[in-house]
């Protein structure tokens, strides 16, 4: 069942992302539908090893997570005209966290597999 909300939250994410061209009036709440189910799943997911690299891409990771939800408010800030934003600072967060995520994913699958190949 994690599993299967995961992947649904990592679905719904970048669909709310790309929802502001098409359908601005309800793509804050598909976005921050997809980061209540993606992020806190993300969270948990502990690392156990002792891989001092590993470690430190899990916390990018964890910090990006929570970038995910404060673009979801921002999201939803801009969506109410809630002050001080009102614009299109989520972009900002977004950007920041897309970044951190990507490179997270990919180097954390690098050096799993350098450990599976040392031991």
């Amino acid at each position: 069942m994690k599993k299967f909300l995961f992947r649904l939250g990592g679905i719904l994410l970048p669909l709310g992302a790309v929802m502001p061209l098409f359908a601005p009036e309800v793509a804050s709440f598909v976005f921050t539908a997809g980061a209540l189910l993606f992020c806190p799943l993300q969270i948990n997911d502990a690392y156990e090893g002792s891989n001092l690299v590993i470690r430190r891409l899990r916390r990018q990771q964890v910090l990006g997570a929570m970038l995910l939800l404060v673009t979801a408010g921002l999201m939803l800030t801009q969506h109410f005209g809630i002050p001080p934003f009102r614009s299109s600072e989520w972009k900002v967060t977004l950007l920041i966290a897309t970044v951190l995520e990507v490179y997270t994913i990919f180097r954390i699958d690098s050096e799993q597999k350098k450990e599976d190949a040392g031991s």
